[in-house]
């Protein structure tokens, strides 16, 4: 006979386990934001493009991207947590200016872009839903995210952030409606298959260009920073981390990484059992992908995909802003966090501001910021290299990093980082 547990010692193991789940997404922070900020709608699409074009034959990118991925985000964690200071004012205190300006024009040039691609594709996706011109949504959600950076405290937008992660699983529960092959699909994704054309080798540099994002590098250590400032007012005490600290950080991190690569995963599964398999495969936007997937994997897939775009946009727009910001303004030495009052950091606000409203004009002076979705991902794989260059050393370096300099494993997967995205980039190059 088995035994039974009475009704109050049930609900007391209830109560600890919502505890225990409570717990464990509070100690998640930056990497968690981080990592789902990655997967925005321009890493939407990119991934849909990726498995309607060539089906489950991608998915072993996804076993590639994640340890390369979270050894560069959390050298970025690291070296905020240890120094204090973010990714452009490290660089700005020990290399010359022009390579500090080299840098931060990279990134603000891929953001700009990056920002104009996804609020196109967030509009034309809600446009879908609601019938509304995408051009009358636009200005909108770029206003929105706008207000809700300059008013809302630092504290409440990284909560808002961090539940927005959850929006992700709509990709997931997406390819529960599709019919996968998983014999297929498993086999393929523990066994590369590369294919030596242009459009492969420009799927496998949007890819890597989409995940490994030269504003997460940015955004990252910047938010390291910014949980710091909320523990301490001391400049002094903020510089340093313990032990404990890092590992927390470490596990951050690799979590918020391996979300970020299962979503991608699952994107590319979901269309390549559809899209793909019913010979769809000219897709050029998550948009035609969402509208693709209705009558082959129902309703629900179809609004699922939908809404997960619009939320990951309204995650991804304000790290791309925000990490803009940050570059400027520890490049240039301004006073500015989003733990400000934007009358007390004007010219940081102001970035954001410029950033955002240059994203926004691309919808309006002929450029068609959807397919730009793409090929923003693309712009990023190219632009990753030198800036993962730059992590690299600077956490390698005593100077900068003192006993916390990067472990031998760490080390060899950031320089393995910077291989893989040179050669991926110069194999574009030279097969177009």
């Amino acid at each position: 006979m088995t035994a039974t547990k009475h009704p109050s010692a049930q609900n007391v193991e209830k109560v600890k386990e919502s505890g225990l789940l409570k717990r464990s997404f509070a100690i998640l922070g930056p990497g968690l934001i981080t990592g789902a900020a990655d997967d925005d709608p321009s890493g939407i699409s990119t991934y849909s493009v990726a498995g309607a074009a060539y089906g489950y034959a991608t998915l072993w990118i996804a076993l590639l991207t994640f340890p390369l991925m979270a050894a560069v985000q959390l050298m970025c964690a690291r070296l905020g947590m240890v120094t204090g200071r973010g990714l452009a004012a490290a660089v700005r205190l020990y290399y010359p200016r022009w390579v500090l300006w080299a840098a931060c024009s990279i990134l603000v040039v891929a953001n700009v872009i990056n920002v104009g691609a996804d609020l196109g594709g967030m509009a034309e996706a809600t446009q879908l839903i609601t019938g509304i011109r995408s051009l009358i949504w636009i200005p909108i959600y770029a206003l929105s995210i706008l207000g809700m950076l300059f008013w809302a405290s630092y504290k409440h937008i990284a909560r808002i952030f961090k539940w927005l992660t959850l929006v992700l699983f709509a990709y997931v529960f997406a390819s529960f409606y599709a019919r996968v092959d998983w014999r297929q699909a498993l086999a393929v994704t523990f066994v590369p298959r590369l294919e030596l054309s242009r459009g492969f080798a420009a799927v496998l540099v949007a890819i890597l260009g989409t995940t490994i994002s030269p504003y997460l590098f940015f955004w990252q250590a910047a938010e390291e920073v910014e949980e710091e400032r909320t523990k301490s007012t001391s400049t002094v005490k903020r510089k340093g981390a313990t032990s404990k600290e890092l590992r927390g950080a470490r596990a951050d991190t690799i979590v918020g990484m391996f979300f970020s690569n299962l979503i991608m995963y699952f994107i590319i599964l979901t269309t390549a059992a559809t899209l793909h398999a019913h010979g769809h495969t000219d897709i050029t936007t998550a948009r035609e992908a969402a509208e693709a997937l209705r009558p082959l994997a129902g309703k629900w897939a179809y609004l699922l995909f939908t809404l997960g775009l619009i939320g990951t946009g309204m995650l991804g727009v304000p790290v791309l802003v925000g990490s803009c910001a940050y570059a400027i303004a520890e490049g240039a030495a301004w006073r500015g966090s989003m733990a400000d009052k934007p009358r007390r950091a004007r010219k940081f606000y102001a970035v954001m501001a410029v950033a955002m409203a240059l994203g926004l004009a691309q919808n309006y002076f002929g450029f068609n910021a959807v397919k730009m979705l793409f090929w923003s991902a693309v712009i990023n794989g190219l632009l990753a290299p030198p800036l993962i260059l730059l992590v690299v050393l600077l956490t390698s370096s005593r100077k900068v990093m003192g006993k916390r300099v990067n472990s031998p494993l760490l080390k060899y997967l950031g320089w393995a980082t910077f291989a893989v995205m040179t050669a991926a980039a110069v194999g574009m190059i030279i097969t177009s």
